[in-house]
């Protein structure tokens, strides 16, 4: 697939058919999240990756009852927990280097969005979940301290196709020189 027809393709899947796929292919979408570009290549994100339905059944109810992915959480055959070191990217010295502070979001979202459009690419299904508890969710994760929780995403075969949704053409957020 063109990286266009990928970015084209790519959607929020909410619902998965449960069947495993290998962790060949798995591990080919972490490889294409450390792919990522990060602050000085300081390359500070870290997955959880879980696939126990127990935690995954409890990873759910951080989500709130009518969150539509809450399904995925547990239908996925795998579950990818985004986590970023904190107080690396984006400082230098010990201090934030620019008024932004902490740049781990940043760098965590384009693993994120690098997994996500590897999967597309290999026929699979993504939908990332940030509307959740994210304290219980680190909790159960084990996620330490100097570590923030981004993210969930669930991932897996679709069982739904997912709905194209409408874009906003570059056209409308253009600006030139000034805003």
């Amino acid at each position: 697939m063109e990286l266009f027809e990928i970015l084209e393709k790519r959607r929020s899947i909410r619902r998965f058919q449960g069947e495993k796929f290998g962790e060949d292919v798995l591990f080919e979408l972490l490889r294409a999240a450390t792919l990522a570009p990060s602050w000085a290549n300081t390359q500070v994100w870290e997955f959880v990756v879980v696939d126990d339905d127990g935690i995954k059944e409890k990873l759910s109810e951080t989500l709130s009852p009518g969150n539509p992915a809450r399904s995925g959480v547990k239908e996925a055959p795998y579950v990818v927990a985004f986590c970023g070191k904190k107080g690396v990217s984006g400082y230098f010295k010990g201090k934030p280097a620019t008024i932004l502070g902490d740049w781990l979001m940043f760098d965590v979202a384009l693993a994120v969005e690098n997994f996500c459009l590897a999967a597309t690419s290999k026929g699979l299904g993504t939908v990332i979940v940030g509307a959740f508890d994210i304290e219980k969710a680190s909790e159960i994760l084990g996620i330490p301290e100097d570590h923030q929780l981004v993210c969930l995403v669930p991932v897996g075969i679709p069982a739904e196709e997912g709905r194209k949704t409408p874009r906003k053409s570059p056209r409308d957020k253009f600006h030139r020189n000034r805003w």
